[in-house]
């Protein structure tokens, strides 16, 4: 059995969009840090503090140091994540949609299948007549639960701007097509399953045509479906025989979670 991990990080050092920050008390800082927040608990705590007084002392500790602690602030839509219907909108099929922490687990352990992509270019959409074609290249017949894996190698470009900017998208029809054949789950290598923005955004503006924006994600409220975005290493995996397990970080009411996301090849 091998275990191949599919995820990308959450990395402050990574060109994102939106602002991630990760503040790092190191070993050395700790201690004044435990300090701190115990006697920062009453006013006399505080003023004691203050005036240098500490109720654990760097020196009565191996080598000096304490625990590390890391402060994450992130968007739950960086790194590998699971999207769920709270995501897309407040109603999905017609009742309040649901949030991430209330995704089935047993969705999350399935058999996974990968359909080639990596022709798609920037721009283009993937349609259920490509993830018709792309099973029968393979001689795949979809399962109810199977979880789709759409490669397109954008997950190559991750660190940059092109990241946001090179990718295909998923048109509502491939999605209709994968839930119909019983799909619950579907993962994407592409910072998210709609075209990047800056082709989205320009059609829109030009049209005025609803339909032009975000069509992907808003299919969810008309249909319910969870799909799992930043997905990576996919060129390391089978097209089939293998499981993936993609279990979401509990997070209460959220429209996605982090996730970390491996495939289990036997």
């Amino acid at each position: 059995m091998k275990i191949v991990d599919l995820s990308l990080p959450i990395d402050e050092s990574a060109f994102e969009v939106h602002k991630v920050d990760i503040q790092r008390i190191t070993h050395r800082a700790g201690v004044d840090k435990f300090n701190r927040v115990i006697m920062g608990k009453t006013l006399w705590g505080k003023i004691k503090y203050a005036l240098g007084q500490r109720i654990v002392k760097k020196e009565q500790l191996p080598d000096e140091e304490f625990l590390s602690l890391e402060i994450v602030h992130a968007p739950v839509h960086i790194g590998t994540h699971l999207d769920y219907s709270f995501h897309y909108g407040s109603k999905s099929e017609g009742r309040a949609s649901k949030t991430a922490d209330e995704i089935p687990l047993e969705y999350c352990y399935q058999d996974g299948v990968k359909l080639d992509f990596r022709h798609k270019k920037p721009n283009e959409i993937i349609k259920a007549a490509d993830i018709e074609s792309a099973l029968k290249k393979i001689n795949y017949q979809l399962k109810p639960l199977d979880i789709v894996l759409l490669q397109t190698a954008a997950d190559k470009l991750y660190g940059g701007p092109k990241y946001f900017s090179d990718y295909p998208g998923v048109d509502p029809s491939a999605i209709e097509y994968l839930l119909d054949k019983g799909i619950k789950i579907f993962g994407v290598d592409t910072m998210g399953i709609d075209r990047p923005y800056r082709f989205m955004l320009s059609e829109f503006l030009k049209t005025k045509d609803p339909k032009t924006f975000y069509p992907a994600h808003f299919y969810g409220r008309k249909r319910e479906f969870i799909h799992i975005e930043r997905l990576a290493n996919l060129e390391k995996i089978p097209d089939s025989g293998f499981k993936i397990l993609c279990f979401p970080i509990r997070i209460k009411n959220t429209g996605a979670a982090w996730s970390r996301v491996v495939a289990i090849v036997q």
